[in-house]
């Protein structure tokens, strides 16, 4: 399900701090954000509400957010990293770039925010619990082709290991330019062979120090 914030809540959205996207409202107003996934309250006292990173893309102009209750496909008006091979993918073009642009901002921001130290090289809870999807819009952001339909380029999927997903891509110098990408935004990364069909495939994992 889909639907636009409220003209009340697109006021608070819009009057967060550029920069950090702390938000300034009532109790009420900041609760409805959170429960949208639009905002966040940060476990430390003050205890002071941000923007989520689908917060971030709902002040930076897209109208359509995404409800967390419901685990929806990527469709129109509902960001989804491309995780590789889904049957109904988002166009490519300038405004997907500009989207995982403003995705990939606003996850920095909630490491910013939500890692004790501050740090935004080290992936934060969210992406902990979120694996595939972390690990894809790292992909993604640094200019990544995924896979379509049978070609060629990454795909993401979920692993049996605890905290650990794996990348698929056929072309060898693109699985190492995979783990390169990944190594960089915070991810340990080891490269395997599936016993069987001797296929090459990265293990990644969130660094915690």
């Amino acid at each position: 399900m889909t639907r636009p914030p409220t003209a009340v809540q697109r006021r608070v959205i819009d009057a967060a701090d550029p920069v950090t996207g702390r938000l300034r409202g009532t109790e009420a107003q900041l609760a409805a954000l959170v429960k949208r996934g639009l905002a966040f309250r940060h476990p430390r006292p003050p205890h002071d509400h941000f923007l989520t990173p689908e917060g971030h893309r709902v002040r930076q102009g897209v109208t359509q957010v995404h409800e967390p209750a419901t685990e929806a496909p990527a469709t129109a008006g509902v960001f989804a990293p491309r995780v590789g091979g889904e049957e109904a993918a988002p166009e490519s073009g300038p405004a997907r770039r500009r989207e995982v642009h403003s995705a990939w901002q606003g996850l920095l921001e909630l490491r910013r925010m939500t890692n004790p130290d501050g740090a935004v090289e080290r992936p934060c809870g969210w992406e902990r619990t979120h694996l595939v999807q972390a690990a894809a819009l790292a992909l993604e952001a640094a200019g990544h082709h995924p896979a379509g339909q049978g070609d060629g380029g990454y795909r993401v999927r979920e692993t049996p290991q605890p905290e650990a997903v794996a990348v698929y891509e056929p072309d060898g110098e693109a699985l190492r330019t995979c783990a390169a990408t990944l190594e960089g935004a915070g991810w340990q990364v080891s490269e395997h062979r599936e016993p069987r069909t001797g296929t090459r495939y990265l293990l990644a994992s969130p660094r915690r120090a």
